[in-house]
């Protein structure tokens, strides 16, 4: 009988495909959680240490990975998984959060988010430079314009000039792109939640003795408000949601699920407008549509891994 067996016009799922896009709604998933890290900072290094919050919160996370770790009997990292576990901690776990932090208090959490944009390009960047991904020319295109976008919409928010501040948010970008790469890369042998708490651990030594002294020197007076950000972004930035990040990069690639990270700016602004009362207006709204559209095309070109 015509047809039977056969099912016209309906497209089979590939496993690359079918891997694509749960890759896709993971990272979707992790960058709405970490959409909010920077509205939390900002409320936060208003009354704490910034050094303290961004090393302190990597203790807090550490001691939740090593229940974790230890529950779930983890074993433990090879040597050469060691060596991508340090670099994955100095991008994420210490270089990440020290120079945001650093920035937040100086720069409305709305300007961090925008400049923050070009996050995406320098992760695929790395991920193409140091395994081998090769996107396409039409996907570095999408790339570099939705990440000249974000620049250049940064430059109009401070006048035509970036400020201080900026060279912290750069530094931030660098380091986060290069966690992201490596900790996305080692997410495929090793699983997401494993690469994010042994990378926990492994800068615990750092972390720990740091974020105590600047405790002790700084003291620990905050307000309630303060506090909550903390929890935030020691649980949920710092942990669970690098749970959801590291498994899309490892499903569907560093470069292609590093796109979705464009969306960030335009949840971050909406996080800065509830959370901290930053004001949000039509041309924010009239960026975030342009990225998204970015995002829209970005995401059918071709990336060969």
């Amino acid at each position: 009988m015509q047809g039977q067996g056969k099912t016209a016009g309906i497209v089979p799922v590939t496993g690359k495909n079918s891997n694509e896009s749960r890759g896709m709604w993971l990272g979707l998933a992790g960058v709405a959680i970490f959409s909010l890290t920077l509205p939390a900072t900002r409320i936060a290094v208003a009354e704490l240490d910034a050094v303290f919050f961004a090393l302190g919160r990597a203790v807090v996370a550490a001691l939740c990975a090593i229940a974790l770790l230890a529950w779930s009997r983890a074993p433990r990292p090879t040597a050469q998984q060691c060596r991508s576990l340090i670099i994955t901690a100095l991008g994420v776990v210490v270089g990440f959060p020290l120079f945001s932090s650093l920035a937040m208090q100086h720069v409305p959490a709305s300007h961090g988010a925008v400049v923050l944009g070009v996050l995406p390009l320098a992760t695929a960047v790395l991920g193409a430079l140091r395994f081998g991904e090769r996107p396409s020319a039409g996907f570095w295109l999408a790339a570099l314009v939705g990440s000249g976008m974000v620049v250049g919409f940064a430059l109009r928010q401070g006048g035509g000039s970036f400020h201080a501040a900026d060279l912290a948010l750069f530094a931030a970008v660098a380091a986060g792109a290069m966690g992201y790469a490596e900790g996305g890369r080692l997410a495929q042998s090793m699983g997401g939640v494993q690469v994010i708490c042994w990378a926990l651990v492994i800068s615990l030594p750092v972390s720990l003795p740091i974020s105590a002294a600047m405790a002790w020197q700084h003291g620990l007076s905050a307000g309630p408000q303060a506090w909550i950000a903390f929890g935030y972004v020691s649980l949920f930035s710092m942990f669970i949601g690098f749970f959801f990040w590291y498994r899309g990069l490892a499903l569907g690639g560093i470069a292609r699920v590093g796109q979705v990270q464009l969306l960030q700016p335009f949840m971050s602004l909406l996080g800065a407008a509830l959370v901290v009362g930053e004001p949000l207006d039509a041309s924010n709204l009239l960026f975030a549509l342009a990225v998204i559209a970015v995002v829209a095309v970005g995401r059918r070109m071709a990336v060969r891994r």
